[in-house]
């Protein structure tokens, strides 16, 4: 199991380029299931769930071949949907992604269940719901087994949540389906939005993209497409903590800053401010970090909410900034009640947080957190723990950052691009 070992009180400066998203790459790589042509996707970032979720696909029989660093191709020309490894869903929570596809297509498949984060119960009943609505059937005996016998069929659908990875797979198997699909309550983060358009490049006819109310109008052939997945823009917030907290100045290249404007405005209420010079973002440094009170006075919170409100997958970096912030917040975690507990170690480390209930913490800064040995719960979490091990006075060793590879490329080769000293072993 991998460990980072850092030096506190280092500074950061000079530029970064922004790596392709993580949640977009994942959705359309399972879409190239969708056509028997090749797919050509660009700006994919080499982590270790693509690299697991290819594994996956390729188990079933497509064929993968990378072209360039970032440039994957995809032909899903002959492909069993019953083949599924379980050993590899087990170890990727995006292997949901493929009943969507893998139904349009094939019309069954057995999923076994998949893994993923342990940030708390994220139910799939959704997709479910959604697949049934379609005409699919669904029985379980170890693996879920999911069957369109008559084929998938449009319909109008509501979703009970406005589930990412359900509105996702509903978009999916309506791209196969006979007949027009109304999608309601549909999600529209940019992963989604992404996800559309490859599918309209793929042949598609998808109205109301990037809103709550997505109509798919089915086909029954879809062709292959070139395509380049957008920025990460988490991976783009981390770095603009770190910059914030720890920066002399740093740009972040090809940012896609169109999806930023919540981030800028919440960030801005524990005092973090960056600026826009075209697709690049470029944190000042010298950031003195001081929390914006409610009118009247009042403790403020920050919250996630549903796109385009604050990413629930920025939470744990809106943690560790506060720490860093004069004044007092409340955090509140409305998705996943278990994110917030890697708290812990960050009070381990000097913070002074309060952990309310699952759901929200207080913190108060400014913290003087000092070095310690702590280990990575999950993706975020663990970037978190490197930004407050760069924060602290002392060495901190961080580990199981196995957790960090699955959702960030080359995140400590990037850091010693801007001047942080990091050792894995």
């Amino acid at each position: 199991m991998s460990e980072f070992i850092i030096e506190g009180g280092q500074r950061l400066h000079g530029e970064v380029r922004a790596s392709g998203n993580k949640n977009a790459a994942l959705p359309l790589i399972t879409a190239a299931l969708l056509t028997d042509q090749p797919v050509i996707l660009h700006n994919v970032p080499r982590i270790a769930d693509v690299v697991t979720l290819i594994r996956l696909i390729e188990s079933i029989g497509a064929s993968v071949r990378w072209t360039a660093d970032n440039t994957v191709v995809i032909h899903a020309a002959n492909i069993d949907a019953r083949a599924l490894d379980p050993r590899l869903c087990k170890d990727i929570r995006a292997s949901i992604l493929l009943a969507g596809p893998l139904l349009g297509r094939a019309g069954a498949l057995a999923l076994p269940p998949p893994g993923g984060d342990v940030i708390g119960r994220r139910r799939l009943d959704t997709h479910f719901l959604a697949l049934r609505a379609l005409g699919a059937t669904l029985e379980y005996d170890g693996a879920l087994q999911l069957r369109a016998p008559k084929g998938l069929v449009g319909t109008d659908i509501m979703l009970d949540e406005a589930s990412v990875t359900a509105t996702e797979n509903a978009i999916m198997a309506a791209a196969r389906a006979r007949g027009t699909t109304i999608l309601r309550n549909a999600a529209s983060e940019p992963h989604i939005q992404d996800l559309c358009a490859c599918l309209t490049a793929m042949g598609a006819r998808i109205e109301n993209a990037g809103t709550n109310t997505v109509i798919i109008h089915g086909a029954e052939t879809l062709k292959g497409c070139e395509f380049t997945v957008g920025a990460d823009n988490i991976e783009v917030t981390s770095f603009i903590v770190l910059g914030a907290l720890r920066g002399d100045g740093i740009r972040i290249r090809d940012a896609c800053v169109r999806d930023l404007r919540m981030t800028a405005m919440t960030l801005e209420r524990i005092g973090i401010r960056f600026d826009i010079d075209g697709n690049d973002v470029v944190v000042p440094g010298g950031q003195r970090l001081e929390v914006e009170p409610d009118f009247g006075g009042s403790i403020p919170t920050i919250a996630d909410s549903p796109w385009p409100g604050f990413p629930a997958d920025a939470m744990s970096l809106a943690v560790v900034a506060a720490t860093q912030s004069n004044g007092t917040v409340l955090i509140h975690e409305k998705m996943f009640e278990s994110r917030l507990y890697f708290v812990d170690k960050l009070i381990a480390m000097g913070a002074r947080i309060v952990l309310c209930d699952p759901h929200r913490c207080l913190v108060q800064g400014i913290s003087r957190l000092r070095g310690e040995v702590v280990q990575s719960p999950d993706i975020r979490a663990g970037v978190a723990l490197v930004i407050a091990a760069l924060c602290a006075e002392g060495r901190s060793v961080i580990g199981n950052v196995g957790q960090i590879d699955r959702g960030y490329e080359r995140f400590e080769d990037k850091l010693r691009g801007l001047g942080v000293s990091i050792e894995r072993r």
